[in-house]
């Protein structure tokens, strides 16, 4: 580990990834930290994609993929369902561990410096600019100094918060999300199944993704409001009691899903944010993965260009937010606000 990059990515999910090696291939000097001890460890996701999404950034590759995905179903609160096969596109359910250390292997590929369990707990401000981080790695701590800093670990995102960038969610745009893999279910192996209202997952929806071999993701996300009353586990094991009596739990997984807007400014002299920490997520599914993905891919290449440059203010940085919210900002801002009209709609009229 130098004292010195040109760039430091905090975090090694998809965003962090794509943000590096776009970086990377930018001609600068680039590490990427991650806090935990393997990338794509631990998996805090539903894991669904679709492939023209995928395929934007990155050659599908076969072990990626749990389940190959053709067809939705979507229940609602009187048990009415409707099913439709998808038309312009297909899906995937993702193994995360092998994606997401993939990503990562594209990005060491291409000169990244990667570095697990290397917990960042401080960052170098000095007259109003990020000039690098303070981080825990191997007993030690130590100085890294940087032109640039992307953040880009997840909806916590300490690394906005010590930047002084407001990263936070209102209650009732911070889903609580719960997720059980499940053994031992007979499911459609190409069908994505949804359950709507409140019974189900009041504020939200209920999924199950088949992941092959008997295997299903079955999650819920719930809205914050709600979850005061009753907890967003107690409703999946409510369901999953009645409709997978004889299932196995083989993992379980929580976390907030911030469905809100993107930051209207995720940057600050010396750093700027992708992913779920710059709530990168669509308001009505909840999905970011690939929204994530193009937003490491904007960052990294502006990044680049800024580093060679030399101009990492604030006010440059506005190329970043300018491309990112002409790609997909503007859309999910709109996503917000049909957000906002599906949650005050009743069981009834679902």
């Amino acid at each position: 580990m130098n004292n010195y990059y040109d760039l430091i990515v905090v975090g090694g999910g998809p965003s962090g990834s794509m943000a590096a090696k776009l970086a990377a291939e930018g001609g600068v000097s680039v590490c990427m930290l991650e806090k935990d001890r393997d990338i794509g460890y631990p998996v805090r996701c539903g894991e669904a994609i679709g492939d023209s999404g995928l395929r934007r950034f990155v050659e599908p590759k076969d072990s990626w993929f749990s389940s190959y995905l053709t067809s939705f179903k979507m229940t609602s609160p009187d048990g009415t369902s409707i099913s439709a096969d998808f038309t312009n596109d297909k899906g995937y359910i993702l193994n995360r561990r092998v994606f997401d250390y993939d990503l990562s292997r594209l990005a060491a590929d291409k000169g990244v410096a990667i570095f697990t369990r290397a917990y960042v707990n401080g960052l170098i401000i000095e007259d109003g600019f990020v000039k690098g981080v303070r981080v825990q790695y191997l007993g030690e701590t130590k100085e890294i100094r940087s032109k640039l800093v992307i953040g880009a670990d997840g909806v916590e995102s300490r690394i906005g918060r010590m930047a002084g960038i407001r990263t936070q969610v209102k209650m009732k745009d911070m889903e609580s999300g719960f997720q059980y893999t499940l053994g031992n279910v007979n499911v459609d192996q190409s069908r994505m199944d949804f359950f709507v209202g409140k019974k189900y997952a009041p504020g939200g929806y209920l999924w199950i993704f088949p992941k092959g071999d008997g295997l299903a993701n079955v999650g819920i996300g719930i809205s914050g409001v709600y979850s005061k009353s009753k907890s967003a586990r107690k409703y999946l094991d409510e369901f999953v009691d009645k409709h997978f009596p004889e299932s196995s739990k083989l993992t379980t997984v929580c976390g907030g899903i911030p469905c809100d807007k993107p930051l209207k400014s995720p940057i600050k002299s010396g750093i700027l944010l992708v992913g779920d920490a710059a709530h990168h997520v669509n308001p009505v599914t909840g999905g970011g993965i690939s929204s994530g993905m193009t937003a490491g891919w904007i960052g990294g290449q502006v990044a680049a260009d800024l580093i060679r440059k030399n101009t990492l203010d604030e006010k440059s940085l506005n190329a970043y937010t300018d491309w990112l919210f002409k790609e997909f900002g503007k859309k999910y801002s709109r996503v917000y606000k049909i957000k906002n009209a599906i949650s005050q709609l009743t069981d009834d009229d679902l």
